[in-house]
């Protein structure tokens, strides 16, 4: 991906600010590509808890990430506060995908950016479930 296509925090109707962790880090001195995934799946699940209703723990349905990639356009490092910005980039029936990124504080090109997929599912069954209305209408606000 050339420069010019590096997504900015304008691209991303929602953000969090997290802080780097100490073991974020790798011999190289900078986050692991590893912990990127976990920032924007713990980003993702606290958006859909709070603004969604989602119920982890007792809820009849639960979303399984099913399909995630990332690009790296610059490192982060421990100390650091950084900002994961989330949108919606398709909601079916079933299945959302949204579009993730992380920047350093105040800054306004992603250092990384990628995008996971959720298939809302039966807890008990395992089998895919229409996503319920307070959901839909957590990523419908976050949609681009």
């Amino acid at each position: 991906m050339s420069k010019r296509n590096v997504p900015r925090r304008s691209d991303y109707p929602y953000l969090k600010q997290l802080t780097t962790r100490w073991m974020d880090n790798d011999i190289y001195g900078h986050v692991n590509n590893a912990h990127y995934f976990s920032y924007f799946d713990s980003v993702i699940n606290e958006y859909l808890i709070q603004e969604g209703g989602l119920d982890i723990r007792g809820g009849t349905v639960v979303g399984f990430m099913v399909s995630s990639q990332c690009d790296y356009f610059g490192p982060l490092s421990y100390p650091e506060v950084i900002e994961i910005g989330l949108r919606t980039e398709h909601i079916g029936n079933s299945s959302v995908k949204y579009g993730v990124a992380a920047f350093s504080e105040g800054k306004e090109e992603a250092r990384a950016a990628g995008s996971m997929t959720h298939v809302f599912v039966d807890r008990a069954t395992s089998r895919p479930v229409s996503i319920p209305a307070p959901l839909r209408r957590a990523l419908q606000a976050i949609s681009r």
